[in-house]
């Protein structure tokens, strides 16, 4: 309801600009930025609360005496130019009173509900013009292809991908692209380990998926080590050999990486995550080497005695960073310079985000005052959201030692843990293909679980606590978004008396119903909050705040059957709007909506 609270603060700052020339006081003027709203704690308190003890300096006057003041002006003063409260009056009905040192806002409750009902049902309902015009790139996911995704990567990839829906809704055009880092020093090594223990097998012959088959590769690079002191060195050494174009290295990386991204695009369609456009790091690479090569020749960068190429970044408190080996072969931020630049040749965003963990903060402020420095005015339009790591029980996840939580083998986990809870509960009939709801169920609770903690913390994934169907959990949002499925097939199917009424928005404007309403018309303005922070924990909030409203509405007021028909038909519209906004939360989410489980 902000853009309604934004109407009233116009209203707000035009009395107190009518008070102060009524009072005399010419020079003194507010604006709607001035002025501050609160929630009041009781219903009885009106909508909104406008204190008014900021002005009381500025008036010589109590805040009492300018709330009586200001609710006493008569109706259509005029803030610059405009005929204000009319205006919302028309657009939003109410009543603005004094109450203490507040002045209080009333709404017209049945007109907040008729609009809700009507809205609701809009495919577009929760979407904001608030981002209209800006093209924003998201850059997600990331994975090297030497390894198969595990738990950090499910982390990222739920982050962007509800990131960008949100961002979306929120007016933007969203481009969702993914770096493939298929080549490096750790590419060479999962090669190098295949070459020396491989004899030739293919994921087939092990029966292997086929990211799984390059992974186990990569962690028998440190046996390598043990039993070869130069493995280390051969790996560098095949990383020259693949940048001047060997044949069979290319060859073997080709095939290696095929492995690689077959796998990994697997579990990204069994997430239910997509993008708009894949990236190479082979095709990008040079043309970063061609930039750190320009800045060198303009004195932005320097040759170290070493020979590689570095940047001094003493000045900001970063140190010196090297942006391209002695050998010539380049490094992360080598890439990452030359694939900025193309990204915004391309599609000329007015920001790129990128969703990397904690641990490149680091690198990405170097990034980009790199690419500030080299002259690229957008450089500015750069934004890192660096997410918490997530940890085990167990302890932290090590890819070189085997000890990661692999992402399909997580899935299959949460997938048996839910198949068992439907049969156990009993509803393996009512929900019908046991294992699909059971696959959904497994990924709300995984995203959910996921989304619910800013960003920026680390946490402790705990996958039994998850699944739980109650509490603030996916399954628990997903379960009362079932209810309200079953409440709406109950009445199509003709239980109760409601298809006897009529819908009427003023038998929904008691103290009972309020609560949810005014939360339900909270979608939009939450969908703005999460885009502008960049932070899709505060939706998640929300959308447990709808499923435990909506748990304990339903069970005070029956739905279906009531003395009055048309109490009974204006609920259900009610459980309609219910049901639509958990929708179209849980999609935002990436959490799938059950109508049964």
């Amino acid at each position: 309801m902000e853009h309604y609270v934004d109407q009233w603060k116009s209203v707000v700052a035009a009395h107190l600009t009518a008070l102060a020339k009524e009072k005399g006081l010419d020079s003194l003027r507010f604006s709607p930025d001035d002025i501050i709203a609160e929630t009041p704690p009781k219903p009885e308190l009106g909508d909104i609360g406008f204190p008014m003890f900021p002005y009381a300096k500025a008036f010589h006057m109590a805040p009492a005496h300018i709330a009586l003041a200001v609710a006493n002006l008569e109706r259509g003063t005029s803030y610059e130019g405009r005929d204000v409260q009319d205006a919302v009056a028309r657009d939003w009905p109410g009543n603005i009173k004094a109450v203490g040192p507040y002045l209080n806002v009333y709404f017209d409750r049945a007109h907040v509900v008729e609009y809700l009902l009507a809205h609701s049902q809009e495919t577009s309902w929760g979407s904001i013009p608030a981002f209209k015009g800006r093209k924003v790139m998201v850059e997600f996911s990331c994975p090297n292809t030497n390894k198969p995704l595990h738990l950090g990567h499910l982390r990222n990839n739920v982050l962007g991908e509800s990131l960008s829906r949100i961002i979306a809704a929120a007016g933007a055009e969203v481009k969702k692209v993914n770096l493939i880092n298929d080549r490096g020093i750790h590419i060479c090594k999962s090669m190098l380990a295949y070459l020396a223990y491989g004899e030739h097998r293919s994921p087939e012959d092990e029966g292997l998926k086929s990211d799984h088959f390059v992974g186990k590769y990569y962690v028998l690079f440190n046996t390598l080590k043990q039993e070869d002191p130069e493995a280390e060195q051969k790996a560098q050494e095949l990383l020259q050999k693949w940048e001047a174009g060997d044949p069979e290295v290319i060859a073997l990386w080709g095939k290696m990486n095929d492995w690689a991204i077959s796998g990994i695009t697997a579990t990204y369609r069994r997430q239910q995550v997509g993008f708009d456009e894949f990236q190479f790091e082979h095709d990008t690479y040079k043309l970063g080497k061609e930039e750190v090569l320009d800045g060198l020749a303009r004195g932005i960068f320097y040759r170290g005695e070493d020979g590689a190429i570095w940047i001094d970044l003493e000045d900001l408190g970063l140190g010196k960073k090297v942006l391209l080996r002695k050998d010539g072969t380049s490094i992360y931020i080598t890439q990452d310079i030359g694939t900025a630049i193309m990204r915004h040749k391309t599609w000329p965003f007015d920001e790129l985000i990128y969703v990397v963990a904690s641990e490149q903060q680091y690198h990405f402020k170097v990034l980009f005052e790199v690419l500030r420095r080299l002259g690229y005015a957008w450089a500015s339009n750069l934004y890192h959201l660096s997410y918490g790591l997530v940890n085990l029980p167990s302890g932290r996840m090590k890819t070189r030692e085997g000890t990661v939580v692999d992402a399909d083998d997580l899935i299959d986990e949460l997938v048996e843990l839910a198949a068992q809870e439907i049969i156990e509960k009993g509803r393996a009939e009512a929900v019908s293909d046991v294992r699909s709801v059971a696959e959904k169920i497994a990924l709300g609770a995984l995203h959910y679980y996921l989304l619910q903690i800013s960003p920026t913390k680390d946490m402790l994934y705990m996958p039994e606590q998850s699944l739980s169907f109650t509490g603030d959990t996916g399954p628990y949002i997903q379960y009362m978004g079932a209810r309200a499925s079953s409440i709406l097939r109950k009445y199509e199917q003709g239980e109760g008396n409601a298809d006897q009424g009529e819908a009427n928005p003023g038998l929904l404007v008691s103290d009972a119903d309020w609560p949810l309403v005014r939360l339900l018309m909270e979608l939009p303005s939450t969908v703005e909050q999460s885009a502008r922070h960049k932070d899709p924990s505060i939706l998640a909030g929300y959308a447990h705040r709808v499923a435990s409203e909506f748990s304990a509405w339903y069970r005070d007021n029956p739905v279906l059957n009531n003395e009055d028909p048309n109490v009974s038909a204006s609920r259900v519209a009610l459980v309609r709007a219910v049901q639509s906004t958990l929708r179209r939360a849980s999609e935002l989410l990436c959490v799938p909506f059950l109508e049964a489980m």
